[in-house]
């Protein structure tokens, strides 16, 4: 990072966002992720312009994603359209840049990099590892990737499937399930080592020698205090919500009592 006023230049990334949700909120977070950093170019990749969209974001249309398995695909199979830039930075509403001053210039030296994942419980269902068995600590949706990897998916004509939990996930997919085809082309994913200064998701102990992170992804443990953008369109209704709540509560907690009651008079 620059010192003083002068901006971080990176003329070779694209900061991107695609999403057919939370769309106000992921212009907020462009424009958070852009504090500090002169991009090569910054776009909004959604279904339909929106009014309030910043002139330093550019629009670009892709059709309206309805579901979760739609933005996997898409992600994975269509974001290189997109991007005319040597790498990508995705971001998204609830993930993004949140200290400019922590950039390295070797989050660069590799095609993807994200957030680390944790090591799951014995005995628990997983799907960070690779084909061979082997533990994968590097992911994530948000994060950056080389304009070699996005398009990689459709040159080789990787077959589009669910992991072992029967979800479609873009990260799992290319970090995971095909780490091997991507490393056998010659491109890299970051290690541990580099990821942990890059990104911060779920808390784990390789991060205890790191004050903060470049960028977040989620709200979970030392994320939570990091800003959530809320479309002022939704204030009054989550009010209403924030008062009704425990009326709710208590209404059904009533009707749990009134059915248990009902029971044993049989």
């Amino acid at each position: 990072m620059k010192n003083g006023n002068e901006k971080l230049k990176l003329p070779n990334v694209t900061l991107a966002a695609m999403t057919s949700v939370s769309v106000y909120e992921t212009v907020k977070a462009l424009q958070y992720s852009m504090r500090g950093i002169e991009f090569g170019e910054v776009t909004l990749i959604t279904h339909k312009k929106p009014w309030y969209l910043p002139k330093e974001i550019t629009y670009k249309h892709t059709d309206k994603l309805t579901n979760i398995d739609d933005f996997n695909y898409k992600i994975a199979y269509d974001l290189c359209d997109y991007i005319d830039t040597e790498y990508v930075l995705l971001v998204h509403h609830d993930g993004f840049v949140i200290h400019p001053e922590k950039w390295r210039q070797e989050f660069l030296d590799y095609d993807y990099i994200g957030s680390p994942w944790p090591i799951p419980s014995d005995g628990k269902m997983h799907c960070f590892h690779d084909v061979y068995g082997n533990w994968v600590r590097v992911g994530n949706s948000v994060g950056i990737r080389s304009k070699q990897l996005l398009e990689f998916p459709r040159k080789a004509n990787l077959e589009w499937t669910r992991d072992e939990e029967g979800l479609y996930n873009e990260d799992i997919f290319l970090c995971c399930r095909h780490k091997h085809d991507i490393e056998a082309a010659g491109m890299k994913i970051a290690p541990l080592e580099v990821a942990k200064y890059f990104g911060h998701e779920m808390t784990i102990p390789e991060f205890e020698d790191v004050d903060v992170p470049f960028l977040f992804h989620k709200w979970y443990g030392r994320n939570a205090d990091y800003p959530r953008f809320v479309n002022p369109v939704h204030i009054p209704w989550l009010m209403i919500k924030k008062v009704l709540r425990p009326f709710v509560h208590k209404y059904r907690r009533w009707k749990q009592e009134k059915s248990g009651q009902a029971g044993e008079k049989k």
